[in-house]
């Protein structure tokens, strides 16, 4: 079959065309639709397909193979008519943003540190790279600085096909040798690559840049950002989120982090000071029910550790079996100490009666319980006494 025309490659912007349809199949996932020129481009190179229309039908996914694109729809037509195509513009141009902005960040990082970029997917949220280098994240800020500096200078963009000996002058990135006619999209200053995607026109039409995340990845690092609008988004809901953070503390958006930290450091010490005070009480508790026997504590709601430590101290006193409880009917944590005891059929039949759920060691065993007061209190008052 004869090539589809990339009308895409004509004009990156062209947001509607007309094409003649050369075939239609249905097949499980829709109708497999060949043009005889398109302006979706096909998902490959880590950029994904164009959605858009052709007249009423909706293009759900777009491939190439061998030179021919297969527009997949909800919909056919009769070979031979004439179609109308449109794009859906805003998932075009976002897709352009990103991936400008990736090739400006990837042409700076691999000339400063000398490294390959060994992978790239636009996601629907952030962009993925990776490099075969160990990058730092200071020196990924300094990048996102020069980044954004080229993109507000609006440099045009450059791209063009080259085949032989033009295309072996010319120093640019790729991931495999290529021969033939090759496009090459460079970004003067910045980045010189063999891509078949599509881009922006202009640096100036990429906004923004922005790194969110650099981690150890294989032998290198994996780099997450967002480029346009997407980043504009992103830093727009996070000032929100800041601002917000601030107004509670009472403090200046700028200085939301030194009011979080001296927060936290006042925090750790309440919490110290709660754990001192905590410890004093079940201490207290412990030295009441001394000699007690067999003891069934029900307490407000507290943390798993702190059932824990109540129990330990009293069945550490009482000279029996300790039982605590922490919670509200239907919401119980629990906590069953006995020194030197075995406690393991009576965790079993408390679990099946109280719908609970737990374990331990035989002398000490911790869970939950979805049951009353009362049903806890029915079921201790009826545990044999041979077994307490």
């Amino acid at each position: 079959m004869t090539e589809t025309k990339k009308l895409y490659y004509d004009d990156p912007f062209m947001r509607e065309f007309s094409a003649r349809v050369l075939s239609c199949e249905e097949t499980e996932k829709g109708f497999a639709v060949v043009l005889d020129q398109t302006a979706l481009y096909p998902e490959g190179g880590g950029q994904p397909a164009d959605h858009g229309t052709l007249g009423t039908v909706h293009v759900l996914d777009v491939h190439e193979k061998d030179g021919v694109i297969t527009h997949l729809c909800d919909g056919g037509f009769e070979p031979g008519e004439t179609v109308h195509g449109t794009i859906d513009w805003a998932r075009r141009f976002d897709h352009m943003q990103q991936h400008s902005g990736e090739h400006i960040c990837s042409g700076m990082i691999c000339a400063r540190f000398s490294c390959d970029n060994v992978g790239f997917h636009m996601g629907a949220d952030v962009v993925t790279i990776d490099f075969n280098a160990d990058i730092g994240w200071d020196e990924l800020m300094e990048i996102e600085a020069c980044a954004n500096r080229y993109i507000y200078e609006d440099h045009e963009i450059d791209i063009q096909f080259h085949r032989g000996a033009e295309l072996d002058a010319i120093d640019y990135r790729s991931k495999k040798p290529l021969d033939g006619d090759v496009r090459i999209v460079a970004f003067p200053g910045a980045d010189c690559c063999a891509c078949c995607g599509t881009h922006v026109a202009r640096s100036g039409q990429v906004g923004i840049v922005k790194f969110l995340s650099c981690q150890k990845f294989r032998d290198g690092v994996r780099i997450e950002l967002r480029c346009g609008e997407r980043a504009y988004r992103y830093l727009a809901a996070t000032w929100e989120q800041d601002l917000r953070i601030a107004q509670a503390l009472s403090v200046k958006p700028t200085a939301s982090a030194a009011a979080v930290e001296r927060l936290e450091a006042e925090l750790s010490t309440l919490k110290l000071r709660a754990a001192h005070l905590e410890a004093s009480v079940f201490a207290q508790v412990a030295e009441r029910l001394s000699g007690a026997g067999d003891v069934l504590l029900f307490e407000e709601d507290m943390a798993p550790q702190s059932v824990q430590k109540l129990c330990d101290a009293v069945s550490n006193t009482c000279g029996g079996r300790c039982a605590v409880f922490a919670g509200m009917d239907g919401a119980w944590k629990y906590a069953l100490g006995q020194l030197g005891g075995d406690l393991r059929e009576l965790t079993k039949q408390l679990n099946a009666a109280l719908n609970g759920r737990g374990g331990g060691k035989p002398f000490f065993v911790q869970g939950s319980a979805a049951c009353s007061r009362r049903e806890i209190e029915a079921f201790f008052a009826s545990v044999p006494s041979e077994e307490k």
